[in-house]
Protein backbone atom coordinates (compact mmCIF):
# COMPACT_ATOMS: atom_id res chain seq x y z
CA UNK A 1 0.00 0.00 0.00
CA UNK A 2 1.35 3.40 -0.96
CA UNK A 3 2.13 5.73 1.93
CA UNK A 4 1.22 9.31 1.05
CA UNK A 5 3.21 12.18 2.51
CA UNK A 6 1.23 15.35 1.88
CA UNK A 7 3.04 18.64 2.34
CA UNK A 8 1.23 21.84 3.25
CA UNK A 9 3.97 24.03 1.80
CA UNK A 10 6.99 23.71 -0.45
CA UNK A 11 9.77 21.80 1.36
CA UNK A 12 12.72 23.70 -0.12
CA UNK A 13 16.00 21.88 -0.74
CA UNK A 14 18.42 23.15 1.94
CA UNK A 15 17.44 20.55 4.54
CA UNK A 16 17.51 17.79 1.92
CA UNK A 17 21.10 18.63 0.96
CA UNK A 18 22.04 18.59 4.66
CA UNK A 19 20.54 15.10 5.01
CA UNK A 20 22.35 14.01 1.86
CA UNK A 21 25.68 15.23 3.24
CA UNK A 22 25.01 13.40 6.52
CA UNK A 23 24.73 10.20 4.50
CA UNK A 24 28.42 10.48 3.62
CA UNK A 25 29.47 10.07 7.25
CA UNK A 26 30.43 6.65 8.66
CA UNK A 27 27.41 4.91 10.12
CA UNK A 28 24.91 6.97 8.15
CA UNK A 29 25.24 5.24 4.79
CA UNK A 30 22.26 3.94 2.84
CA UNK A 31 21.69 0.47 1.46
CA UNK A 32 18.88 -1.86 0.50
CA UNK A 33 17.20 -3.42 -2.51
CA UNK A 34 13.73 -1.93 -2.28
CA UNK A 35 12.46 1.56 -2.99
CA UNK A 36 10.04 2.90 -0.38
CA UNK A 37 6.41 2.71 -1.44
CA UNK A 38 5.94 6.42 -0.76
CA UNK A 39 4.37 9.24 -2.73
CA UNK A 40 5.13 12.82 -1.78
CA UNK A 41 2.37 15.27 -2.67
CA UNK A 42 1.95 19.02 -2.63
CA UNK A 43 -1.50 20.26 -3.57
CA UNK A 44 -2.63 23.73 -4.58
CA UNK A 45 0.70 24.87 -6.00
CA UNK A 46 0.61 28.24 -7.76
CA UNK A 47 3.30 29.79 -9.91
CA UNK A 48 5.19 32.86 -8.75
CA UNK A 49 5.30 35.12 -11.84
CA UNK A 50 8.63 36.62 -10.78
CA UNK A 51 10.23 33.20 -10.35
CA UNK A 52 8.86 32.07 -13.71
CA UNK A 53 10.27 35.20 -15.38
CA UNK A 54 13.74 34.49 -13.95
CA UNK A 55 13.52 30.87 -15.07
CA UNK A 56 12.52 31.95 -18.58
CA UNK A 57 15.48 34.33 -18.74
CA UNK A 58 18.02 31.78 -17.50
CA UNK A 59 16.82 29.09 -19.93
CA UNK A 60 16.10 31.29 -22.95
CA UNK A 61 12.29 31.07 -23.04
CA UNK A 62 10.08 33.97 -24.05
CA UNK A 63 7.79 35.48 -21.42
CA UNK A 64 4.34 33.99 -22.08
CA UNK A 65 1.29 32.96 -20.07
CA UNK A 66 2.04 29.26 -20.68
CA UNK A 67 4.49 27.20 -18.61
CA UNK A 68 7.57 25.84 -20.40
CA UNK A 69 7.54 22.04 -20.50
CA UNK A 70 10.51 21.86 -18.14
CA UNK A 71 9.15 24.27 -15.51
CA UNK A 72 6.99 21.75 -13.60
CA UNK A 73 10.19 19.73 -13.10
CA UNK A 74 11.54 22.66 -11.09
CA UNK A 75 8.32 22.84 -9.06
CA UNK A 76 8.50 19.11 -8.31
CA UNK A 77 12.25 18.98 -7.64
CA UNK A 78 12.03 19.80 -3.90
CA UNK A 79 9.53 16.95 -3.49
CA UNK A 80 11.94 14.59 -5.24
CA UNK A 81 14.73 15.73 -2.92
CA UNK A 82 12.48 15.13 0.11
CA UNK A 83 11.74 11.61 -1.17
CA UNK A 84 15.33 10.66 -2.01
CA UNK A 85 16.73 11.87 1.31
CA UNK A 86 13.92 10.40 3.39
CA UNK A 87 14.17 7.49 5.76
CA UNK A 88 14.36 4.13 4.02
CA UNK A 89 15.53 5.37 0.63
CA UNK A 90 18.20 2.80 -0.36
CA UNK A 91 20.40 4.93 -2.65
CA UNK A 92 22.58 7.85 -1.47
CA UNK A 93 21.76 11.15 -3.14
CA UNK A 94 25.37 12.34 -3.33
CA UNK A 95 27.01 10.87 -6.39
CA UNK A 96 23.84 10.13 -8.37
CA UNK A 97 24.14 10.71 -12.13
CA UNK A 98 21.09 12.03 -13.98
CA UNK A 99 21.28 9.98 -17.18
CA UNK A 100 17.92 10.57 -18.86
CA UNK A 101 14.72 12.57 -18.62
CA UNK A 102 11.36 12.15 -20.34
CA UNK A 103 8.63 14.79 -20.12
CA UNK A 104 5.10 14.39 -21.47
CA UNK A 105 2.96 17.51 -21.85
CA UNK A 106 -0.69 16.44 -22.08
CA UNK A 107 -1.85 19.97 -22.87
CA UNK A 108 -0.58 23.50 -22.53
CA UNK A 109 -0.51 24.63 -18.88
CA UNK A 110 -1.47 28.26 -18.17
CA UNK A 111 0.85 30.01 -15.76
CA UNK A 112 -2.25 30.82 -13.68
CA UNK A 113 -3.11 27.13 -13.18
CA UNK A 114 -3.35 25.62 -9.69
CA UNK A 115 -1.32 22.41 -9.73
CA UNK A 116 -1.36 19.30 -7.59
CA UNK A 117 2.12 17.74 -7.67
CA UNK A 118 3.16 14.21 -6.75
CA UNK A 119 6.51 12.40 -6.81
CA UNK A 120 7.40 8.75 -6.34
CA UNK A 121 10.34 6.45 -7.09
CA UNK A 122 10.04 3.36 -9.28
CA UNK A 123 11.89 0.47 -10.87
CA UNK A 124 15.15 0.08 -8.94
CA UNK A 125 17.18 -2.09 -11.29
CA UNK A 126 20.67 -3.35 -11.92
CA UNK A 127 23.01 -1.73 -14.41
CA UNK A 128 26.42 -2.96 -15.63
CA UNK A 129 28.06 -0.15 -13.65
CA UNK A 130 25.73 0.09 -10.66
CA UNK A 131 22.01 0.55 -10.07
CA UNK A 132 19.49 2.92 -11.55
CA UNK A 133 15.94 3.97 -10.80
CA UNK A 134 13.28 6.43 -11.96
CA UNK A 135 11.72 9.36 -10.18
CA UNK A 136 8.22 9.89 -11.57
CA UNK A 137 6.61 13.30 -11.08
CA UNK A 138 3.12 14.32 -12.16
CA UNK A 139 1.13 17.55 -12.23
CA UNK A 140 -2.65 17.54 -12.31
CA UNK A 141 -5.24 20.30 -12.70
CA UNK A 142 -8.74 19.63 -11.37
CA UNK A 143 -7.91 15.93 -11.13
CA UNK A 144 -6.67 15.56 -14.71
CA UNK A 145 -3.00 14.88 -15.41
CA UNK A 146 -1.49 17.64 -17.55
CA UNK A 147 2.22 16.84 -17.19
CA UNK A 148 4.45 13.89 -16.35
CA UNK A 149 8.22 13.75 -15.92
CA UNK A 150 10.43 10.68 -15.52
CA UNK A 151 14.03 11.26 -14.41
CA UNK A 152 16.39 8.29 -14.52
CA UNK A 153 19.29 8.30 -12.07
CA UNK A 154 22.33 6.02 -11.95
CA UNK A 155 24.36 5.20 -8.86
CA UNK A 156 27.82 4.07 -9.95
CA UNK A 157 29.36 1.14 -8.09
CA UNK A 158 33.17 1.22 -8.05
CA UNK A 159 33.29 -2.49 -7.19
CA UNK A 160 31.69 -3.58 -10.46
CA UNK A 161 33.80 -5.36 -13.06
CA UNK A 162 36.47 -3.14 -14.58
CA UNK A 163 35.68 -4.43 -18.06
CA UNK A 164 32.08 -3.19 -17.93
CA UNK A 165 31.23 -0.47 -20.43
CA UNK A 166 32.30 2.82 -18.79
CA UNK A 167 29.76 5.65 -18.75
CA UNK A 168 30.54 9.10 -20.07
CA UNK A 169 31.21 11.44 -17.14
CA UNK A 170 27.87 12.64 -15.83
CA UNK A 171 25.91 11.15 -18.68
CA UNK A 172 24.13 8.23 -20.26
CA UNK A 173 25.56 4.81 -20.97
CA UNK A 174 23.76 4.67 -24.28
CA UNK A 175 25.79 4.82 -27.45
CA UNK A 176 25.93 7.92 -29.61
CA UNK A 177 25.73 8.59 -33.31
CA UNK A 178 28.08 10.96 -35.09
CA UNK A 179 27.20 14.58 -34.39
CA UNK A 180 25.24 16.16 -37.25
CA UNK A 181 26.57 19.18 -39.08
CA UNK A 182 24.89 22.58 -39.07
CA UNK A 183 22.70 23.91 -36.31
CA UNK A 184 23.10 26.87 -33.98
CA UNK A 185 26.19 27.71 -31.95
CA UNK A 186 25.56 28.46 -28.28
CA UNK A 187 28.12 30.21 -26.12
CA UNK A 188 27.30 29.11 -22.59
CA UNK A 189 28.75 31.44 -19.92
CA UNK A 190 30.17 30.24 -16.62
CA UNK A 191 27.35 31.93 -14.69
CA UNK A 192 24.76 29.47 -16.09
CA UNK A 193 25.60 26.95 -13.35
CA UNK A 194 24.93 29.39 -10.53
CA UNK A 195 21.97 31.06 -12.24
CA UNK A 196 20.17 27.77 -12.86
CA UNK A 197 21.02 26.49 -9.37
CA UNK A 198 19.43 29.60 -7.84
CA UNK A 199 16.21 29.35 -9.82
CA UNK A 200 15.83 25.55 -9.73
CA UNK A 201 16.97 24.77 -6.19
CA UNK A 202 19.42 22.20 -7.56
CA UNK A 203 22.51 23.48 -5.75
CA UNK A 204 24.76 20.49 -6.26
CA UNK A 205 28.31 21.97 -5.99
CA UNK A 206 29.42 20.29 -9.23
CA UNK A 207 27.41 23.05 -10.95
CA UNK A 208 28.41 26.01 -8.82
CA UNK A 209 31.88 25.48 -7.39
CA UNK A 210 35.23 24.74 -9.01
CA UNK A 211 36.30 22.90 -5.86
CA UNK A 212 33.02 20.98 -5.71
CA UNK A 213 33.39 19.99 -9.35
CA UNK A 214 36.96 18.79 -8.79
CA UNK A 215 35.89 16.62 -5.87
CA UNK A 216 33.75 14.67 -8.34
CA UNK A 217 36.35 14.50 -11.10
CA UNK A 218 35.42 17.52 -13.23
CA UNK A 219 38.04 20.20 -14.00
CA UNK A 220 35.46 22.97 -13.63
CA UNK A 221 31.71 23.32 -12.95
CA UNK A 222 29.28 21.68 -15.35
CA UNK A 223 25.90 22.81 -16.66
CA UNK A 224 22.79 21.13 -15.30
CA UNK A 225 21.38 18.58 -17.71
CA UNK A 226 17.90 20.04 -17.21
CA UNK A 227 19.18 23.49 -18.17
CA UNK A 228 20.50 22.01 -21.42
CA UNK A 229 17.17 20.31 -22.09
CA UNK A 230 15.24 23.50 -21.33
CA UNK A 231 17.52 25.50 -23.62
CA UNK A 232 16.77 23.05 -26.45
CA UNK A 233 13.01 23.51 -26.02
CA UNK A 234 13.41 27.27 -25.82
CA UNK A 235 15.11 27.14 -29.22
CA UNK A 236 12.01 25.38 -30.61
CA UNK A 237 9.40 27.74 -29.16
CA UNK A 238 6.58 28.32 -31.61
CA UNK A 239 7.30 25.04 -33.42
CA UNK A 240 6.10 22.58 -30.78
CA UNK A 241 2.61 21.02 -30.71
CA UNK A 242 0.21 21.50 -27.84
CA UNK A 243 0.81 17.96 -26.59
CA UNK A 244 4.10 16.11 -26.96
CA UNK A 245 6.80 14.01 -25.29
CA UNK A 246 10.42 15.11 -25.17
CA UNK A 247 12.80 12.29 -24.27
CA UNK A 248 16.53 12.95 -23.85
CA UNK A 249 19.69 11.18 -22.74
CA UNK A 250 22.41 13.18 -21.00
CA UNK A 251 25.86 12.27 -22.23
CA UNK A 252 29.16 14.07 -21.67
CA UNK A 253 28.81 17.08 -19.33
CA UNK A 254 29.01 20.66 -20.60
CA UNK A 255 32.05 22.15 -18.84
CA UNK A 256 31.47 25.84 -18.11
CA UNK A 257 32.08 28.13 -19.88
CA UNK A 258 31.49 26.32 -23.17
CA UNK A 259 30.74 26.65 -26.84
CA UNK A 260 28.36 23.96 -28.10
CA UNK A 261 26.25 23.34 -31.17
CA UNK A 262 22.50 22.61 -31.10
CA UNK A 263 20.70 20.82 -33.92
CA UNK A 264 17.01 20.06 -34.36
CA UNK A 265 16.22 17.82 -37.32
CA UNK A 266 12.58 17.40 -38.43
CA UNK A 267 11.41 13.78 -38.17
CA UNK A 268 8.23 11.97 -39.14
CA UNK A 269 6.69 12.42 -35.70
CA UNK A 270 8.47 15.54 -34.46
CA UNK A 271 12.14 16.43 -33.99
CA UNK A 272 15.49 14.82 -33.31
CA UNK A 273 17.69 16.89 -31.01
CA UNK A 274 21.41 17.00 -30.29
CA UNK A 275 23.76 19.21 -28.32
CA UNK A 276 27.41 18.55 -29.02
CA UNK A 277 30.88 20.01 -29.26
CA UNK A 278 33.76 17.66 -29.96
CA UNK A 279 31.71 15.15 -28.03
CA UNK A 280 27.98 14.55 -27.52
CA UNK A 281 26.26 16.25 -24.59
CA UNK A 282 22.57 15.50 -25.22
CA UNK A 283 20.53 13.52 -27.69
CA UNK A 284 16.78 13.16 -27.82
CA UNK A 285 13.47 13.31 -29.60
CA UNK A 286 10.29 15.35 -29.53
CA UNK A 287 7.22 13.29 -30.44
CA UNK A 288 3.80 14.82 -31.01
CA UNK A 289 0.84 13.45 -29.08
CA UNK A 290 -0.12 12.64 -25.51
Amino acid sequence: MVAVVELSEGPGTTAAYARAALGLLPGFGRSGDTLPDVEVQHRGVTVDPGHLAVYDRVCGFRLTDTLPATYPHVLAFPLAMRLMTGEGFPVPLIGLVHVANRITVRRAIPSSAVLDLSVRAADLREHPRGRQFDVVATATVDGAEVWRGVSTYLRLDASRAADAVPPPSGGSLTGSRPSPAGGAVWRVPARVGGDYAAVSGDRNPIHTSRLGARLFGFPRPIAHGMWTKARCLAALEGRLPGAYTVDVAFKKPVLLPATVRFTATPAATGWELTVHSRQPHLSGTVTAGR
